[in-house]
C-alpha cells in the first residue's frame, strides 16, 4: 500500500487525482516540519534578493513568521554553511553557496531533527516486540531514501528560477506595508 502511495504521489502533483485518491484514507506519510518550510522561505527570500544583504526583520515581515523563530532556523542554516550571518548595524544575511550548489535536500536535513518515521527507526527508543522479525523498517527507510532523493534533485536555483514573479510578490508587500506606516 505504501509503495502504492509513493507511486501515486508523483501523479498526484501533475494531475488532480483527489477524486480518485482518497486522502483521508490514506494520509501522505512522510512530512516535513514547519521549520523546514521557514528555512525554505528564508533562502528563496535570500537568493531573490537584489540588494546584498537581507534582513530578518525584513523576512520575519514578509512572511508574518516570528522573528525569534527565524532567528533558530537562521542559526541552524549558518552552521550548516548554506547561509552567511554578519552582524552590526549593517549586517544581515547572504548565501553562503551559490543557488545551484543549495540542494533542497540539504536544507532539509539541517533543518529536521528527526527522520524516525516509525519506532523502530528509533533505537534507542523501540519498544515494538516484533522489531526482529519485521520488514516495515526496511520498506520505510526505502522509502525515505526516495523522498530525499527526489529533494535533492533540485536547488534552490530551481526553486527560484521565477525570479521576477517571487521579486513582486516578497518585496512589493514591504513596499506597501512601509507606505502605509508613514
Amino acid at each position: 500500500m505504501l509503495i502504492q502511495w509513493l507511486q501515486l504521489k508523483d501523479l498526484y502533483n501533475t494531475y488532480d487525482l483527489s477524486a480518485t485518491f482518497n486522502y483521508t484514507r490514506y494520509p501522505l506519510a512522510m512530512r516535513l516540519h514547519q521549520a523546514s518550510d521557514f528555512a525554505l522561505r528564508v533562502l528563496m527570500f535570500v537568493a531573490t534578493n537584489e540588494t546584498d544583504l537581507s534582513k530578518i526583520d525584513d523576512i520575519s515581515k514578509r512572511y508574518n513568521i516570528s522573528r525569534a523563530h527565524l532567528m533558530k532556523i537562521v542559526n541552524k542554516l549558518a552552521r550548516a554553511g548554506l547561509l552567511q550571518t554578519l552582524r552590526g548595524r549593517n549586517g544581515g544575511l547572504r548565501l553562503n553557496l551559490p543557488p545551484e550548489e543549495i540542494r533542497i535536500g540539504d536544507v532539509v536535513r539541517a533543518i529536521e531533527e528527526d527522520f524516525a518515521l516509525v519506532e523502530c527507526m528509533r533505537q534507542s527508543q523501540n519498544k515494538c516486540i516484533i522489531t526482529p522479525a519485521c520488514h516495515l523498517t526496511g520498506i520505510i527507510a526505502e522509502a525515505l531514501a526516495q523522498f530525499m532523493s527526489v529533494l535533492d534533485r533540485y536547488t534552490l536555483a530551481d526553486i527560484t528560477q521565477n525570479r521576477i514573479e517571487l521579486q513582486n510578490i516578497l518585496f512589493a508587500r514591504v513596499v506597501a506595508r512601509e507606505k502605509s506606516t508613514e
